[in-house]
Order: structure tokens, then C-alpha cells, then sequence
């Protein structure tokens, strides 16, 4: 099925410009965070960041960042993010492939936390779904040879698409490593099942 601004000239150039716009706005403030060559912690669908301030705090010397889609839960972020006084985590809005497109070229994904996103159960909202093949090659080009995945959801059949996804591909592989940080979020503790996995960066060789 054709995107619906495909559909039409007029509306496919209006999204565009403000992909572009949002784009450069997303680059702007990456910049004024990422200031010199380092790695940082990122969390993908970050909801009203309870885990990311709890581990901003529990890790001062991370640059911490979250993001979200919705404007609402940012602020409520936000708060929680003033009221601790954290000057190493930062909460934006924005969506996770265009974030990974703006990130300065001297900065590097060292941890990306991927919890209890949303599964879009049915087949044919799949497309939805954050853990795709294609997020992962973003997010693999962006991220430090060291990095560290951990993805987390109460529903297995995403689990075993997602564990599925990273035996297939080139640039990550699985982790025996123990899980870096728990925090319970309220969400966590109501779950009937938790399932988890850690996949690693593959290491890229320079040719010498």
C-alpha cells in the first residue's frame, strides 16, 4: 500500500518540509547536548522517564537522553528531570529513525534501552514496530563497538520476533551479559510476564 502523502504532490512536499524541519531542529539540540566527541545512553519510547532518571542518577558521569513520541509524557519527563536536578539526562520528542539520522558524527550510541514497547500485535501493523532490521542497521551505524542493546516487553511473541531479528543480522549478536540497571516502573510491576535480551555490537575491524 502506497504512503498516503504519495497520494498527493501538494501533501507529500508539506511532509517533507517538515521532515526536514524537524529534522534540523532535532540536529540543533543534539548538538548543544553532544558538545564534544562521546559516547552517550539512549532509551527509545522513554513514556514519563521513570527508568532513564532513576538511571541517570544511579550513572552521573552518562549523558543520558530519552525520547518519545508524545509531547505529554516529555513534559511529564521534563518534570521529573527538574525535580532530581540532572544535568547528565535530557528528554526529547522525537521519532527513533530520525533521531538516529541527526546524531553528531563524533558522538556514539553506548547503551540503547528499548522497554516494553508497543508490540502492534496484529500483522499487519508489524511496519510499526520500532525493532525492525532497519532501525537496527541505524542504530548499529551510530553506535559505539562496545554498545549494549537491551530490549524488554511483556509480550513474547515480540520477544521471539525481536530475538529472531538479531541472530539474522550482520552488525549485532547476542549477550550473556547480566542486565545493567533494574528499576520497577509502575508498568513493570503490573505485567503478567517480562521477557529480556542483551545483544551486543559486532565490533567493526579497520583494515590495517
Amino acid at each position: 500500500m502506497d504512503h498516503p502523502h504519495t497520494q498527493n504532490p501538494e501533501r507529500t512536499a508539506e511532509y517533507l518540509a517538515r521532515m526536514a524541519a524537524r529534522g534540523a531542529e532535532l540536529r540543533q539540540q543534539l548538538q548543544q547536548i553532544l558538545t564534544t566527541p562521546q559516547d552517550f545512553t539512549w532509551e527509545v519510547g522513554c513514556g514519563h522517564g521513570h527508568f532513564l532518571t532513576a538511571y541517570a542518577q544511579a550513572h552521573p558521569d552518562q549523558i543520558c537522553i530519552g525520547i518519545d513520541l508524545a509531547a505529554e509524557r516529555i513534559a511529564r519527563a521534563e518534570r521529573k528531570r527538574t525535580r532530581a536536578s540532572l544535568p547528565n539526562l535530557f528528554f526529547i520528542q522525537a521519532e527513533a529513525t530520525l533521531f538516529v539520522d541527526v546524531i553528531p558524527a563524533h558522538a556514539r550510541i553506548s547503551r540503547l534501552f528499548v522497554l516494553f514497547p508497543d508490540p502492534w500485535p496484529k500483522s499487519r501493523h508489524h511496519k510499526h514496530r520500532v525493532m525492525q532490521t532497519g532501525f537496527l542497521t541505524q542504530a548499529a551505524a551510530r553506535a559505539a563497538d562496545t554498545c549494549e542493546l537491551y530490549f524488554r516487553t511483556d509480550y513474547r511473541p515480540y520477544f521471539e520476533d525481536t530475538n529472531a531479528l538479531i541472530q539474522s543480522h550482520p552488525a549485532w549478536q547476542h549477550a550473556a551479559t547480566p542486565w545493567p540497571f533494574e528499576y520497577e516502573t509502575v508498568f513493570q510491576t503490573r505485567a503478567a510476564e517480562i521477557h529480556s535480551l542483551i545483544a551486543r555490537r559486532i565490533a567493526t575491524v579497520t583494515p590495517s
